[in-house]
């Protein structure tokens, strides 16, 4: 089964389950009371701010539409996510919307209306807290098939620790719903490479410019958060990317050095053609099954990493798992009576809880290193975390 298959899976067996798993750090997001099929919850940042979150429709004129006809250009989703205040009248935004999670689950062969979203620590639409000035600013990039909240426990735990981070939705390489209720799928006669991801991201960073300098680069204008653009440091941008999402911040940062440090989850690091060039900027790879010994292009690829660099590596992890179906699929396993080994082939050896930790920590304190200088994590193996190897 494909990760999609995967998420919609343990959406749909969700039904009728305590939500949760006891033992993760930090609190699930609270959910109001309320009727209908069972939401499903995420656990909650661990930083110590509020976290706000507003999607937004961007077109890209200099790209033309890939699937329609002459004058219709290529359309993307992003979503802004930042520390906010003043959280109390701003709703909780979902894991994803409505119409593309009944189609999540309908493309899994499951029932469109059996189960809603889990809601997020996001507050849609929130004042922007400005905690000592401008935040930096951190791009992320989704893998092929899936959608910009499939890492949504790294996005909300470094927005909740200061940083505005930006997700991106490859449309037609993936789930995706925009404003006016068309739902975008993964399209099999659409050829998204990784160099089409990194053209989306690129893009994508000039909106951010756009922002920081007080427009607004939404096609229907929405009301952005108050104090966004302001909040906006260009001078301190990061990416990462979970899969596909890997290899095009890979890409990305041999093209464009407005972004200054690299993270990949799990990314193959292929693609046609392959950067030769030396990266000379922090990068960092969290790696699973894509290692640098089972994956000739990651291992040819860290060795162009001139500067500050650093391979760790979970043990017990699969591909999936540094994003946020380590948490979904135990519920899965729960419901339907799955045996441990049975789930190990879902979600690999490594325990849930602990993933979830890890997820939140390495990649905030690889940004943390490297766009604020602070932190000491990344130094060298670490007690708390006896899973994670650093790969010579």
């Amino acid at each position: 089964m494909t990760r999609r298959g995967v998420v919609g899976a343990a959406l749909a067996a969700g039904v009728g389950v305590p939500i949760g798993i006891t033992g993760v750090a930090g609190r699930a997001a609270a959910a109001p009371a309320d009727s209908g099929p069972d939401r499903l919850t995420l656990p909650a940042p661990t930083g110590p701010y509020r976290v706000g979150t507003v999607p937004l429709h961007l077109v890209d004129r200099s790209q033309p539409h890939p699937l329609a006809g002459p004058g219709r250009h290529r359309e993307l989703m992003i979503s802004v996510w930042y520390p906010a205040r003043d959280v109390r009248r701003y709703p909780l935004a979902p894991w994803m919307t409505a119409a593309s999670m009944r189609m999540l689950l309908h493309s899994a062969g499951f029932d469109p209306d059996a189960v809603r979203a889990p809601l997020t620590a996001g507050h849609e639409g929130a004042p922007v807290l400005h905690p000592g000035g401008r935040l930096p600013v951190v791009v992320y990039s989704h893998g092929a098939g899936s959608h910009r909240s499939d890492t949504t426990i790294v996005v909300q735990e470094l927005a909740s620790h200061g940083y505005v981070v930006v997700t991106v939705d490859h449309t037609y390489d993936g789930f995706s719903e925009f404003p006016d209720g068309q739902v975008t799928v993964q399209e099999d006669n659409y050829d998204a490479t990784p160099w089409t991801y990194s053209r989306d991201l690129r893009f994508v960073l000039d909106q951010i410019a756009d922002l920081a300098a007080g427009r607004n680069p939404d096609v229907g204008h929405a009301r952005l958060p108050a104090g966004l653009g302001s909040a906006l440091d260009l001078n301190r941008i990061g990416m990462f990317g979970w899969s596909k999402g890997g290899t095009a911040t890979a890409l990305t940062m041999g093209t464009d050095r407005r972004v200054r440090a690299g993270l990949s989850l799990d990314g193959p690091m292929v693609s046609q053609p392959r950067p030769t060039t030396d990266l000379y900027r922090p990068f960092m790879l969290m790696t699973a099954e894509h290692t640098r010994t089972t994956e000739p292009a990651v291992a040819e690829f860290f060795a162009h990493l001139r500067g500050w660099r650093l391979n760790i590596h979970a043990a017990g992890a699969i591909h999936s798992s540094y994003g946020d179906n380590q948490w979904l699929v135990p519920q899965l396993a729960r419901v339907i009576g799955m045996s441990d080994e049975e789930l190990a082939g879902w979600i690999g050896t490594l325990d849930p809880t602990r993933a979830v930790r890890i997820g939140q920590a390495y990649p905030l304190a690889f940004f943390d290193r490297h766009l604020r200088h602070r932190g000491h994590l990344l130094s060298g193996p670490s007690r708390p975390f006896p899973e994670v190897t650093f790969v010579p």
